[in-house]
Parts: C-alpha cells; structure tokens; sequence
C-alpha cells in the first residue's frame, strides 16, 4: 500500500479550483492552445483554431468518432421518491445501470405512466433494469428524456440541460456508446477541419466508447496487473490499410485525445495495425513503447489518474508536470471543457 501511494503521488499537482472549465470556449475553437515540441524541448502558446500550422508536415489526425449517450435519466420511485440513474451498458435483456440511492430488487421505477422498469438485480455497485416496454425504443427514449452524463467536476456549469447535451459531443459524433466525450476533440470545428485540408493534413476516425472508469481513481490492482477497465474500440479495414500505408510511408501518426491513442495502440503490433476490433484493457503508464503514435492532442488531465499517466508516458512525467505548472502560471483551462495540448 505504501509502495502504491509513493507511485500515485508522483502524479499529483495542485488546481486551482478557479482553472476547472465549467463551460467550453465559445466558438469551440477559441480554447486556447499549448504546443509542446519535444524534439526542440519548446513550448508555444496559440488559440486551438491555429493548430493546423503547429502539426507536422504530412500528418494524419486519428479522430474517435463515439458519440456521448444522455444517459442520465431521473426516475420515480412506486413510493414517489426520485431516483437518478446513470445507464452504462445492455446485458442480454436487462440494463446495467448506477443509481443515486439505494433502490429495492423486485421494485419498479417509472419514467411516466408508459415507461417503467422492474429491479432485476442487483450486484456491488451495478444494479440491473428489466425494461417494461419495448426494448427497441431504450436509446430514443434516452435521446428525448436523458441528459448529458458530464464530469463530476463539473459542478456549476451555467449551460442548460440541452446545451450541455450539445457541448459536451463533438460536431462529428457518429456510434452511440460513451459514458463521456472524448474532450481533446470537442475543440474540432468545420473550420479547423478546412484548415487541416489545406494544410494538406489527412483526418481519420476510429471508434473507441469511453467507459465510466475513466474517471475511476487508479488502483492498487490497477497496477499490480497492468490492466484498466475494459473498452471496446473498432477500427474500420479500410482506415487501417490508409493508416498502415501513412506509417510505412513515415508519415506522423497524431492521435486526437488518449481514447483515439488507447485504440491505435490496442490494435498496433510491429508498428502496424493488426487487431481491429476488441475489448481493450490496455494500461499506458511510464515504461511503456509506443508501438504506432507519433504525436498527440489532449486535454489536461485530473491529478493521480490514468490519463494523466498515459500522456506522461508519451513526454515524460516530470516533463508533462512541468507543462502543467507553465499553464497553471499562465492561467488554462483545464480539463473536459478546458483549453488544449498538442505534443509533437
């Protein structure tokens, strides 16, 4: 345990709390951006709209192209008492979801007079929903009834409902599947990609459905096996036979945000893409050889986590907190609707 804390802490700086974005930038690609060359060992301030002109000469952009679910819906109680659920998955013909209280196994619980569920199970923290209704009508009623499952960070945002459920997705958000967006791509707008076009800078997608735990704290167990929560990414045949063709070429690789980074990586061997499809629980820490990524676009990641591991992988621990403190002096935003990285 002591050994674990010694580790973790090696990931830890100080926010403050003023720096966490409650919004994001309006337009998108206002947010600011930093630029860090490690060949040169420099670091550049621009606005994220500029980006293309910082990327390197032939570059490809590998975008994740989930699409967030509004998978929070308030329920009621047969006793009338509301219940906020969070839905994560489909197993079988139930639903995996967390509630925000205890809730009773062989209870129903009610959107309205036509929508209810029955409590079919429950086990540790996940409880499972029998849906009394069509099954095939689950994600439109989520579309029209859910709302957008932000960050718990995110405590006093000034958005409504509906303009956090359009915020918090990116303008290309194509498969249904995440528990949150992957934020470095949430900067991306028609301009920018206009830019990357002229810029001669190709754009790729590639599916990779972010799960809750990311947001979970690192573990002991985490690593002790080298492994994180599972997430399932595909990569299209088509996509890879472009991308495996770009990198023998020696074309730079930029994965947009660390769930594009996950899927490269989890479907990489011998530094071409082999394995397309999968559950990935592929852990990214110090130590570990990039196999397909030759640069990166992200966020700025919350303190002790496995994202913040993952990009001090990629440039280095005491490097990555060196940035950290540069942009906290210089006053970013940081993380879901914050400004931000680019490491080439």
């Amino acid at each position: 345990m002591e050994k674990f804390e010694k580790i973790i802490r090696k990931y830890d700086y100080d926010l403050p709390s003023k720096l966490i974005a409650q919004k994001p930038s309006l337009p998108r690609d206002a947010a600011r951006l930093l630029i860090y060359n490690r060949k040169e060992d420099k670091i550049f301030c621009d606005k994220f709209l500029n980006i293309a002109k910082y990327l390197p000469k032939n570059a490809v952009l590998v975008f994740n192209e989930t699409k967030v679910l509004p998978a929070r819906l308030n329920l009621k109680k047969e006793t009338g008492g509301k219940v906020e659920i969070l839905y994560l998955r489909k197993r079988g013909e139930l639903l995996e979801i967390l509630a925000d209280r205890k809730i009773k196994v062989g209870s129903k619980l009610f959107l309205n007079s036509k929508i209810a569920f029955e409590i079919a199970g429950h086990e540790q923290k996940i409880y499972l929903l029998k849906p009394l209704f069509d099954q095939k009508k689950w994600f439109k009623i989520l579309e029209k009834y859910g709302s957008a499952p932000i960050p718990p960070y995110i405590k006093h945002s000034p958005l409504s409902k509906s303009q956090l459920k359009e915020k918090y997705q990116t303008i290309f958000a194509k498969y249904a599947g995440s528990a949150a967006a992957p934020t470095a791509s949430l900067h991306f707008t028609k301009r920018i990609f206009n830019n990357l076009k002229k810029a001669g800078i190709d754009a790729k997608f590639v599916t990779l459905h972010v799960g809750l735990g990311t947001f979970s704290p690192i573990s002991e167990e985490n690593l002790k096996t080298k492994k994180l929560h599972a997430e399932f990414y595909k990569i299209d045949k088509k996509t890879a036979r472009f991308l495996n063709k770009a990198k023998k070429q020696g074309r730079p690789i930029v994965a947009v945000g660390t769930t594009s980074a996950r899927a490269l990586e989890s479907g990489a061997k011998g530094g071409q893409l082999h394995n397309l499809s999968a559950n990935t629980d592929i852990f990214i820490a110090e130590g570990y050889k990039f196999n397909f990524i030759d640069g990166m676009i992200t966020n700025f990641h919350v303190p002790k986590s496995s994202l913040l591991m993952l990009v001090s992988a990629f440039a280095g621990r005491k490097k990555i907190l060196e940035i950290y403190k540069f942009a906290i002096a210089k006053k970013f935003r940081f993380y879901s609707f914050g400004d931000g990285m680019l490491i080439i």
